[in-house]
């Protein structure tokens, strides 16, 4: 039977050795494992399930964990293999939310890790005003919460820790086309990819990424034949060069 503290550790925990406390979740120097993407009321499902389906569907993610914020959200906690600068990790939120929720009023998300390195409250926790709770719930009942995001009993531990037991991390290579990718929609000129790249590096990002290059081009290139990139990202890849090459050529 899987335990609760370690399989949030081991999902959500900035660095090996640290502990899952709210302020933990960034480390000392500013980098994120754990990003947060909660909608606040009314909390549809139907809409924050668009985000939950696109990411494994288009980016090749695995499953993110949904939870009820336990006051007035639903929340989608994705984990990242290797840490990223909360700046990055905060762009890369609002990525998302271009890509998938673009009709949405920014106002009714809040977006963690925020640049002012606030972080969600770890999930499961009891509300200190009305006593409800934050919990992890299955994809099949995330609907049930639309109008009341909340427990009011305490989750069992052992059912919280099966549901992050299932759950994995989103390897760099992946996390890093998807943000190469989410910076073409729109035929975005190529060469922004690279200043995305390099305003991480300059926060502080210290994995390492698909391949050492500045060039946006060949980071796509890159992207397209590598086979450890799921399938729907390299086909992504190939239409972005495409689309450069078209402008290009104009």
């Amino acid at each position: 039977m899987p335990h609760l503290a370690p399989e949030f550790h081991r999902l959500y925990a900035p660095a090996a050795g640290g502990d899952t406390s709210d302020a933990a979740l960034v480390g000392p120097g500013g980098e994120v494992r754990a990003l947060v993407m909660e909608l606040l009321a009314p909390p549809a499902w139907d809409s924050l399930g668009q985000v939950w389906r696109g990411v494994q569907a288009e980016l090749g993610f695995p499953a993110p964990a949904i939870a009820v914020s336990g006051v007035d959200g639903l929340q989608l906690w994705f984990s990242l293999v290797d840490a990223v600068a909360v700046q990055e990790g905060h762009a890369f939120l609002h990525a998302l939310r271009r890509r998938f929720l673009p009709d949405l009023p920014v106002r009714r998300l809040r977006l963690f890790p925020s640049l002012a390195s606030d972080h969600a409250r770890p999930v499961p926790q009891r509300q200190g005003e009305s006593g409800d709770w934050s919990a992890f719930v299955a994809p099949d009942l995330a609907p049930v919460f639309g109008d009341t995001p909340w427990l009011d009993i305490p989750p069992s531990e052992d059912g919280q820790a099966a549901l992050l037991a299932g759950l994995a991390s989103i390897p760099r290579a992946v996390f890093d086309a998807a943000v190469a990718l989410l910076g073409n929609e729109g035929l975005v000129p190529a060469t922004a990819v690279a200043g995305e790249l390099r305003q991480g590096d300059a926060a502080g990002t210290a994995a390492p990424r698909l391949g050492p290059t500045d060039d946006p081009v060949r980071f796509l290139q890159q992207v397209m034949s590598d086979e450890q990139v799921p399938l729907a990202l390299r086909i992504e890849a190939a239409k972005a060069l495409l689309a450069h090459r078209g402008g290009a050529g104009r």
